[in-house]
């Protein structure tokens, strides 16, 4: 089965049985050993929002109280995968082709969208480890996403194309699909790390598009600015010379009726065109699994400077370069985690609960004075801004599996956002679907 939806199962520590987790079409092809898999899901979804305020980056959308249905995919999109193994010249290669047909509709008469998410290929020996050349997901921030438990379900309703929010911008940023090149060392006895250079991003604003070339990106039937949700998800704002360098490393337990993971991971980049001396943007995480019996508990934390927030560098720095005496956009700091918890029935449904929240700082937050060293896209006259503050979401969850590989879920998500002058929206949601893994 596709690497990442293996670690998807298990990270999510959900109602999927190991042998879903490992399950495949296999067939044998000359040197090679074929393995067609993937999985298929869709939900139907109810939500309601409250508050009519202006939040630049908001995920909570703010409404009438009005209800909204909508059906779709998950978090997790359709995924058919096609990946092959061989063993050739004292190398273990493997190469994986993944694409991820959508499950959504638009307007009448309109197909769903389709990605792309995935194209690598791996070649090594457990004497030395592997080397992984291609599109995958992230390094940095990978393990928060694929500990989620709202991976096998819905969360935050749309806004990644063919797939929700999930939890993304609301606890951890999201780690993407890039193009890279990576070193994973050997399994020892647990402790495992993997080091790589991944393409380079450009910053991006949730109103002012591109501040790389200062591009607008707005709405061309309505004119108003998109949000978050149209940006670094389409993977269509790559630029700079220097790549992005991330790591992580993590290490396996299991004795004394425990078992788990604990993890760091980080990423670094110079960032081209938001200062006269280029800034370096950076992130940081820490995170925890821990299973005990039918327990399973989730800690994760992550802090950065010109990260942004929901989106790799997302509303990570001012988006106004005039004010500064030096001429320079200046970074906002950005932090945020979650905490998880789940509990296995003896009918093996798995119940879920989870809190997280994602915080971006406005620059010199502590000054309001409207003094000319201030960005006036985070203070206008003295006053803060509509940018957001604060994501911030809590999400209950039943997840049964009706057989080996087929799950039923349901989820309800509160969901409220805050922008730097406090002014709030929230969004309730629930959804209830299935997933099915092959």
């Amino acid at each position: 089965m596709n690497k990442n939806i293996k670690l998807a199962v298990a990270g999510a520590v959900l109602a999927v049985s190991a042998s879903a987790a490992n399950a495949g079409i296999i067939i044998p092809a000359g040197d090679w050993t074929l393995d067609v898999s993937g999985n298929v899901n869709s939900f139907f979804s109810n939500s309601k929002a409250k508050g009519g305020n202006t939040i630049a980056g908001g995920i909570a959308s703010g409404g009438d109280n009005k209800s909204v249905n909508s059906q779709g995919t998950g978090l997790l999109p359709n995924f058919l995968s096609v990946s092959g193994t061989t063993r050739q010249n004292d190398l273990d290669v493997t190469f994986l082709i993944s694409i991820q047909p959508g499950g959504d509709v638009g307007q009448a008469g309109q197909l769903g969208t389709q990605n792309n998410r995935q194209a690598y290929l791996t070649f090594g020996d457990k004497s030395w480890g592997s080397i992984k050349v291609g599109k995958d997901l992230g390094i940095f921030a990978s393990d928060a996403i694929l500990s989620d438990m709202t991976l096998l379900g819905v969360g935050a309703g749309a806004g990644l194309g063919n797939a929700t929010f999930g939890r993304i911008g609301t606890g951890y940023i999201y780690a993407d699909w890039k193009s890279q090149i990576a070193y994973t060392t050997p399994n020892f006895s647990g402790f495992q790390a993997t080091v790589g250079v991944s393409n380079s991003w450009n910053a991006r604003s949730s109103t002012n598009g591109n501040l790389a070339d200062n591009e607008s990106l707005v709405n061309e039937t309505t004119g108003l600015p998109l949000g978050a949700a149209n940006v670094s998800y389409a993977s269509s704002q790559r630029g700079g010379a220097s790549p992005a360098f991330e790591g992580k490393a993590s290490y396996a337990f299991n004795g004394s009726g425990v078992n788990g993971k604990v993890w760091v991971s980080g990423l670094a980049q110079k960032m081209e065109g938001v200062a006269s001396d280029e800034s370096i943007a950076y992130a940081g995480d820490m995170g925890i699994n821990a299973n005990m019996g039918d327990f399973g508990l989730t800690g994760y934390y992550y802090a950065g400077t010109g990260i942004g927030t929901t989106f790799q560098f997302q509303d990570g720095y001012t988006s106004d370069d005039h004010l500064t005496a030096s001429n320079r956009r200046q970074a906002r700091d950005s932090d945020g985690g979650y905490v998880q918890a789940t509990y296995t029935l003896p009918t093996k449904t798995k119940l879920g609960l989870s809190w997280g929240v994602s915080n971006l700082d406005a620059y010199n937050n502590n000054d309001i004075s409207g003094a000319n060293n201030l960005d006036s896209y985070d203070y206008v006259a003295g006053a803060r801004s509509n940018l957001v503050k604060s994501n911030e979401m809590w999400t209950a969850g039943v997840y049964h599996p009706l057989t080996k590989h087929l799950n039923v879920v349901a989820e309800y998500s509160h969901i409220k956002s805050e922008n730097q002058a406090n002014q709030r929206n929230q969004t309730d949601s629930g959804s209830v679907g299935a997933i099915l893994f092959f």
